[in-house]
């Protein structure tokens, strides 16, 4: 306890220089916690882009190509599902809801997805949060659409403004369906998911809008206008993939089986889980590049108590020699420094962990309604703890440098004046 009295005597003896190499141990600190809340959150916040659905199915394809075309909007499926299949996997008494995915179209960039009513009240994302509007409500009409917020905000729409779709991702002349618009009837809260990043409208609007178009372009001398389009029968001919929840937990691998089984065409089903978690493992690199660097910079940190705390051994020797003479021994001097980089160390440590969460009340709110980046303020866990005190020993360690060469100082070096 003495010797612990002595260190905290001392580093107050030379607080500005204490506290400054404590602060830049406690920011390389607050970076490291940051960066793995911050890995964390990603990760979680990837793995919750959707909840609550026990399986997808598309056309015969990698998990991973299913997951990124019907959930994540990047790329294309390799076929559809015909809408005969669809509505006999729809009628198998296993399925407790079943909400069609039709893709093909955009709008400014963004994706038109073509759905259901069903898809806002069964689309979970984020540990089973259930879509909301910001404004408006769900599409009514053959040609309302709902638009997620990032699209809102990037284009400055509002409910009742007029949009007009674009065939397939082309955006140019002849590649619109300018002559059937649309209207935005809602706009949904941010969620953080690829739900912002859509134009979403029925299936029979899908339909609708591509009547007197073949192959990819407009039929030559033929056009069917909106009105005369609404008494057309407009029932799917395909649709791009289905969300499905089950009645039962239990039967998901079952039913698994049964839909890549199935005779009528080629379909896969993936649980989306196993998918985001291949996919996570393709596009983590960055994830683990981000925590090596914040882990030099902590090392950074502690390289500079250990520069400061020699850069001082000159300027401290009349007080080692005082020490000395007043019997304390090698030993004890070396503790002392030891001491002393423990506990700018635990301190600097301690610190850097409040700011941590000072951070975290301040910017979660922001983080989460921006980016849809949601991070807990929880206890911090033991992996954390375990960390914190691994920098806690790596500062001791550090410590034994400058120990060491206190300890090999003699009592009349500490007394000697050198030119």
């Amino acid at each position: 306890m003495s010797l612990l009295r002595l260190a905290i005597l001392s580093l107050w003896n030379r607080r500005l220089t204490a506290l400054l190499t404590m602060l830049g141990i406690a920011l390389s600190v607050t970076l490291f916690l940051s960066v793995e809340k911050l890995r964390t959150g990603a990760r979680a916040s990837f793995a919750n882009t959707i909840s609550g659905t026990d399986l997808i199915i598309g056309a015969r394809s990698g998990d991973v190509q299913l997951l990124l075309y019907s959930v994540f909007r990047i790329g294309n499926a390799t076929n559809n599902i015909t809408w005969q299949s669809y509505q006999d996997l729809a009628a198998q008494r296993e399925v407790d809801w079943i909400v069609p995915i039709s893709l093909g179209d955009s709008h400014r960039g963004f994706r038109v997805v073509g759905t259901t009513t069903d898809f806002f009240e069964q689309y979970r994302y984020r540990r089973n949060t259930g879509l909301k509007f910001a404004e408006g409500q769900p599409f009514g009409d053959l040609f309302d659409t709902v638009i997620g917020a990032d699209v809102a905000d990037s284009l400055g729409y509002r409910p009742g403004d007029s949009i007009v779709i674009s065939h397939g991702m082309g955006r140019g002349t002849g590649a619109e369906h300018d002559d059937k618009p649309f209207q935005v009837t809602g706009i949904l809260a941010k969620t953080g998911t690829p739900v912002d990043r859509a134009v979403y409208v029925t299936l029979e609007a899908i339909e609708a809008i591509h009547v007197d178009w073949q192959g990819g372009a407009r039929i030559e001398g033929l056009s069917i206008p909106a009105e005369r389009v609404r008494n057309m029968t407009l029932t799917p001919k395909t649709v791009t993939a289905a969300l499905v929840g089950l009645k039962s937990r239990i039967a998901i691998f079952r039913f698994q089986r049964f839909v890549n089984d199935y005779e009528e065409e080629p379909l896969t089903a993936i649980l989306p889980g196993v998918a985001l978690s291949n996919l996570w493992s393709l596009v983590g690199v960055a994830e683990r590049a981000l925590g090596a660097v914040s882990l030099m910079v902590v090392m950074t940190a502690i390289l500079g108590l250990v520069t400061t705390l020699l850069a001082t051994l000159e300027e401290r020797r009349r007080e080692m020699a005082i020490l000395r003479a007043n019997g304390s021994s090698p030993g004890t001097i070396a503790m002392l420094l030891t001491a002393e980089s423990g506990l700018i160390t635990l301190m600097g440590t301690l610190l850097g962990l409040g700011f941590l969460y000072v951070l975290l009340f301040v910017f979660q709110p922001l983080l989460d309604n921006r980016f849809g980046l949601y991070l807990e303020i929880d206890a911090p866990s033991m992996r954390d703890w375990t960390i914190l005190g691994a920098i806690v020993v790596a500062g001791i360690f550090a410590g034994l440098i400058p120990a060491w060469r206190a300890y090999r100082s003699s009592l009349a070096d500490g007394m000697s004046i050198r030119s």
